[in-house]
């Protein structure tokens, strides 16, 4: 058996900031150094962040891609690093002559790269492309046909690209082919509810397929509507598992590995040779394995598979992705703080805790924007909110703006009134907001659930607004499971929960009109949530749901709300992804549309 200390970087790129990123491989170059690594690896597309969408379709950024990469093999030398192989993920472009099997010279790839001995000593890029769900690759690139093994401290190891694990065949069968003692594969895989259960799962079995240890590197933070957890992992060659890095946070995880030394002359699928449509490709970085070294003169905390807090529940890792999420869409888009109106409602109450942990109680502004049917509980909840978690909050009534425009509209001979008049307050409301972020600078933070946008209980240019929904994706029933968690976690750290209680208990309601309750528009959130899922969720169509054991007016009822609302979710702000479909990129419908079955 060889030894081989292999570090994995899960680091949080920025999309387009080439030069950050490169210091990110820098920094995780000399760490995994200091640490003994006998090599390091980066998640899919670090060089560039991901996902890049139709930014590889311009020229100037794949280039850009290239040499920003060439010059990372530089200074890593330069810095002394040159002889600690790092696997980094970027955009490239598929090399050789002339057009072959639809694919252009010069076309887009999502590539892989090792940097060695101051140069790019080897390339390839991802087989599979995803194209479904948030995914759209085979849009921007061209899928790649060799499998790299790279020999290191005389142990064999493929390289893989994220979707390459997922699919059947290809990289996987090539890998168990060419007698790999590691696959690593480099990954950008959003967040989804459930998915660290899946993802362990899915590389123990394809460990015990190939025959080989299986390294999976993640990316973790926030790209516009993704966020991305790390929870980055090690198992063995029988799948099981050997380390894991924690979820929602910079790591460097080092793990110590017995695996099999390549044999100088072995039975595996030679150099060049073609395993189910790949060719494989050879380098020899270091053939002489590293020196034994003694279980107990090992260092301290190699091999941790790191305990998740709380352990961290479903509902606990839903809410560190929000906090995630609006974290760094706040930072990498340049804004220092946020306000969002606050009614004293449960939505409202959630997003305010949520933007608090994610930026800081001096950095959130609340607004208070009571009118004439505001109850006067609701002023004291959103008070009592901004008490409990000290952000600033402010109040303006907002009755004589919406008299204002009503005199204006009678004198138009339209007087408002019904769904008009309710709509008029939403409306003022939302432009008050967007005043303020324009006067202030701040980011407006729209406070609207799923289960609203998904039935378009919801004012267009009213409560809708904002420039980040951060409980987008989340049913009104999760939005009530994680205030509740938040404040029982608070109470175990022994602190002051931070969402009164009143907000999470009381009837929800838009207070638009006197006595006004969500139950008088839709069904209870419990039913309705449940039929929204499997209709949004799974594509369950009218027969499917009855025969579920819903009530037939029910289901034409909500069916009919969700596709009248898909021009409004066409005009709203991103928001978190943390299920398995969204309402936006996972779900893309026509707006004209009389299919209602």
């Amino acid at each position: 058996m060889a030894q081989l200390r292999i570090a994995l970087a899960q680091v949080n790129p920025t999309v387009g900031d080439l030069e950050g990123n490169g210091r990110l491989v820098v920094d995780s170059a000399r760490r995994a150094t200091a640490a003994g690594a006998h090599l390091v690896v980066l998640p899919e597309m670090i060089v560039t962040g991901y996902p890049v969408e139709d930014l590889a379709l311009r020229d100037s950024f794949v280039s850009a891609s290239v040499r920003a990469t060439r010059a990372l093999a530089t200074d890593l030398a330069e810095a002394g690093m040159g002889e600690l192989p790092v696997v980094v993920g970027f955009l490239s472009r598929r090399e050789g002559p002339g057009e072959r099997y639809g694919q252009p010279s010069g076309a887009p790839q999502n590539a892989v790269a090792v940097l060695h001995g101051g140069r790019v000593e080897l390339t390839s890029a991802k087989h599979h492309l995803p194209n479904y769900g948030v995914f759209d690759e085979y849009r921007n690139f061209v899928p790649g046909d060799t499998l790299p093994v790279i020999r290191v401290r005389g142990v064999d190891v493929a390289l893989a690209v994220c979707e390459d694990l997922w699919q059947d065949g290809g990289p996987v069968t090539a890998t168990r082919a060419a007698r790999a003692g590691l696959l690593v594969t480099l990954n950008g895989s959003p967040y989804e509810r459930h998915k660290d259960d899946v993802r362990l799962e899915l590389c123990s079995r394809r460990a015990r397929e190939t025959g080989a240890a299986v390294a999976y590197v993640n990316m973790v933070g926030g790209q516009d509507d993704l966020v991305f957890e790390g929870d980055s992992l090690v198992v063995d060659a029988e799948g099981e598992l050997v380390a894991r890095a924690p979820q929602f946070e910079d790591a460097l995880l080092v793990a110590d590995l017995d695996l099999a030394e390549a044999a100088q002359t072995r039975d595996g699928a030679g150099d060049g040779e073609v395993v189910d449509g790949l060719r494989v490709v050879r380098r020899t970085l270091s053939a002489v394995p590293a020196e034994p070294c003694e279980e107990e003169s090992r260092e301290p905390g190699r091999n941790t598979v790191t305990p998740r807090p709380d352990p961290l529940s479903d509902v606990g890792e839903v809410y560190r992705a929000l906090v995630v999420g609006l974290r760094d869409y706040a930072a990498k888009n340049g804004f220092a703080s946020a306000v969002l109106g606050i009614s004293g409602g449960i939505d409202s109450a959630l997003v305010a805790t949520v933007a608090v942990d994610a930026l800081g109680p001096e950095r959130v502004h609340g607004i208070l924007l009571p009118s004439t049917y505001s109850s006067g509980h609701s002023v004291a909840d959103a008070q009592d909110l901004a008490q409990r978690q000290g952000f600033a909050a402010r109040t303006v009534p907002i009755a004589p703006v919406v008299e204002a425009f009503e005199h204006a509209a009678a004198g138009a001979d339209a007087p408002l009134s019904g769904l008009a008049a309710e709509n008029l307050q939403a409306r003022v409301r939302g432009t008050l907001l967007m005043a303020l972020s324009n006067q202030e600078g701040h980011l407006v933070l729209a406070t609207g659930n799923k289960s609203e946008a998904a039935t378009g209980y919801s004012t267009l240019y009213g409560d809708s607004v904002g420039g980040f929904a951060p409980i987008k994706d989340c049913w009104k029933t999760l939005v009530w499971e994680l205030a509740l968690w938040r404040n029982a976690e608070a109470a175990r750290q022994g602190h002051t929960p931070p969402i009164p209680e009143n907000s999470i208990t009381k009837p929800p309601s838009a207070e638009l009109r006197p006595d006004q309750l969500d139950a008088d528009s839709l069904p209870d959130y419990a039913l309705l949530d449940a039929v929204l899922d499997a209709y949004v969720g799974t594509d369950r169509g009218e027969a499917e749901l009855v025969f579920a054991g819903y009530d037939l007016e029910l289901v034409r009822r909500v069916i009919r709300l969700v596709d009248r609302a898909e021009y409004k979710r066409r005009q709203t702000a991103p928001g978190t992804k943390i299920s398995s479909r969204n309402l936006s990129r996972d779900r893309r419908l026509p707006i004209t549309n009389r299919w209602t079955v």
